[in-house]
């Protein structure tokens, strides 16, 4: 029974610390870029966009569409590089365990 009690209170510890980790990833920002770094979006660990820079040699009425598709791909590297933060810092928290296939951390 002391090997099950120790398991809860590291299950306990483990979960703190995710919840720990979580809050810190709601402030890390990032940063993803298109264009040659002509447009420019930062997100948060949690993938919420927090700013948008658009170089003004991009402002062009009669280009609108390529700056929107330039913009997309801009949030999408931003997301993608805040998603590997998390990993990476999962990572550390789990000690490189191995968790079974499907299940992702946090829940």
């Amino acid at each position: 029974m002391k090997n099950l009690n120790q398991m809860l209170k590291q299950a306990q510890q483990l979960q703190a610390q995710m919840a720990d980790m979580q809050k810190r990833m709601e402030e890390v920002e990032v940063t993803g870029s298109s264009g040659g770094g002509m447009i420019q979006v930062t997100v948060n660990g949690k993938g919420d966009v927090k700013r948008i820079k658009i170089d003004s040699m991009l402002v062009d009425p009669k280009e609108v569409e390529i700056l929107e598709d330039l913009i997309v791909a801009a949030c999408q590297d931003a997301k993608t590089k805040a998603e590997a933060q998390t990993q990476d810092e999962m990572a550390k928290l789990t000690g490189g365990m191995n968790l079974p296939a499907g299940m992702k951390l946090p829940f």
